[in-house]
């Protein structure tokens, strides 16, 4: 047995290990472990310890106990800039001192990232802005509530095991995958400065994480307005507006009054599901009044051409709006669908690749329209796929609404007098994700992802500075993709 266990431990140590030394400086090479030879999949672990309930403890555990220690973080002791910094600051002095093992496990390093959504795309926007020469692809252990990103590249939705064997089950399935580049998205939010009263237009824990993490862009930022708040931020899956973001955020409200009600997903899904029908959205045209409408709410225009926008007619029963990059929503619904060669024929619409620069934008009359997601090749309301949209907001019988960023909601003041908010999406950039073979995501590179699709049942439905430019390409990830001290990770997905 003895035997046994100790062949077991040389193998994961084969296959994942990364040695003290290369973590920290501080470390002493003659003082670790010896391997043989360079690790197969060497990888770093972050766990959100707050996430799953007590899941996100124990695993932290299991992965202690299998691996290094200092290659498995906690999320809420260390984060992930800090780590990431100080790895590849410590990869470049060994590298510069002719360290080869160093230099090879760089080209072969993996991050497995346990949380949510939020969690997930925290470490995707701390990974972007590192803009690492060589950097690395990221998987997503779904420990959230719609675990979305999990679901799109393979990795599930359901809560996963915490025992040693589930653990060495899923470094197994890392360590085969293959590497995939995804569409990342620059979101902009821009507001009147109030004349008097509060500077602040929005509570700072109203915003959503992937927006507050870096506050208000600076004075001297080119993205700047004067007398208008400007805060930016990314997402890598959705922004939505409109119903399905009112739902979510009495969720999240209600979650964080009573956080001992939420340990288990099953639980959590069913809450979500009771806040549907509480709120009205099956009945939204007899409950809700049509100023709650998208196309009553804002003015809308996309981006298809560069510098060519254009104004994108809503039709007036639209209720929410979701601007989809990943064919994930809710929980593993895909809103967009595979259009059929006539609709790609006749509004020159492709299917949702998830590296092409385009972002789906759909619509949703109510809950009932939301339900034909679960039928076979079911989808919302196709209003287009663009490079960019912006939405304009004008003083009008609402005073808010709500929005969402994967899978973070808030409660979004509106225009009380002749002010406009405007929120601008645009194409970021790309990171590495790890995906499964037959995961769902597509690539417009892969040609197997072009095969004709004739099921579908038909529809439901100026050139920046330079400088600019640049601030775009920037999260704020690097040295401020941090959540405040104050704000407690457990209430992120």
């Amino acid at each position: 047995m003895a035997t046994s266990e100790s062949n077991f431990d040389e193998d994961i140590k084969k296959d994942f290990y990364i040695p003290t030394y290369i973590l920290s400086e501080d470390a002493s090479q003659s003082d670790d472990v010896k391997l043989p030879d360079l690790p197969t999949c060497p990888v770093l672990v972050f766990i959100n310890s707050k996430s799953g309930g007590q899941l996100g403890g124990d695993l932290l555990n299991t992965y202690q106990s299998l691996l290094n220690k200092y290659q498995v973080f906690d999320l809420g002791k260390e984060t992930p800039d800090s780590v990431l910094h100080r790895l590849y600051l410590n990869l470049e002095k060994l590298k510069s001192n002719g360290d080869e093992f160093a230099a090879k496990l760089e080209e072969r390093l993996r991050i497995i990232v346990a949380g949510g959504d939020g969690t997930a795309g925290w470490l995707l926007g701390v990974v972007s802005d590192l803009k690492l020469s060589q950097p690395p692809p990221i998987a997503t252990v779904p420990l959230g509530t719609g675990n979305n990103l999990p679901f799109s590249f393979g990795w599930g939705k359901k809560n996963p095991g915490t025992d040693q064997n589930s653990v060495i089950s899923f470094l197994k399935k890392v360590m085969d995958a293959k590497e995939m580049k995804i569409d990342s998205w620059h979101i902009l939010m821009r507001m009147r400065a109030p004349k008097e009263g509060c500077c602040d237009p929005i509570a700072p824990l109203e915003l959503p994480h992937s927006l507050h993490a870096f506050h208000r862009v600076s004075p001297s930022d080119d993205l700047n307005v004067e007398g208008c708040h400007t805060f930016r931020g990314g997402f890598w899956n959705y922004f939505s507006m409109g119903m399905d973001a009112q739902v979510s955020y009495a969720f999240h409200s209600e979650r964080k009054m009573h956080p001992e009600k939420f340990k288990n997903q099953l639980v959590n899904q069913s809450t979500y599901a009771r806040l549907g029908c509480t709120q009205g959205w099956f009945f939204a045209s007899l409950v809700h009044p049509s100023s709650r409408n998208i196309a009553q709410l804002a003015k809308v225009k996309i981006m298809k051409k560069h510098g060519d926008w254009q104004d994108l007619d809503i039709p007036h029963s639209i209720r929410s709006i979701v601007c989809l990059n990943l064919p994930s929503f809710s929980g593993g619904l895909n809103p967009w669908g595979t259009p059929n060669s006539n609709k790609r024929r006749d509004r020159d619409l492709t299917p949702p690749f998830v590296d092409d620069g385009l972002i789906e934008v759909v619509g949703f009359r109510n809950a009932w329209h939301g339900m034909v997601l679960l039928a076979p090749n079911g989808h919302g309301t196709r209003l287009a796929q663009a490079h960019r949209i912006r939405f304009e907001f004008h003083k009008g019988a609402a005073d808010h609404t709500f929005m969402r960023i994967d899978g973070e909601p808030w409660k979004q003041p509106l225009p009380v007098d002749d002010d406009t908010v405007v929120v601008e999406i645009a194409h970021l950039g790309q990171v590495k994700m790890l995906a499964t073979h037959d995961c769902r995501s597509k690539s417009v590179h892969d040609p197997s992802s072009h095969v004709n699709h004739d099921c579908d049942d038909g529809d439901s439905d100026g050139e920046e500075e330079d400088s600019v430019v640049e601030e775009q390409r920037k999260f704020g990830a690097a040295d401020t993709f941090k959540f405040p001290d104050e704000v407690d990770i457990s209430h992120i997905s």
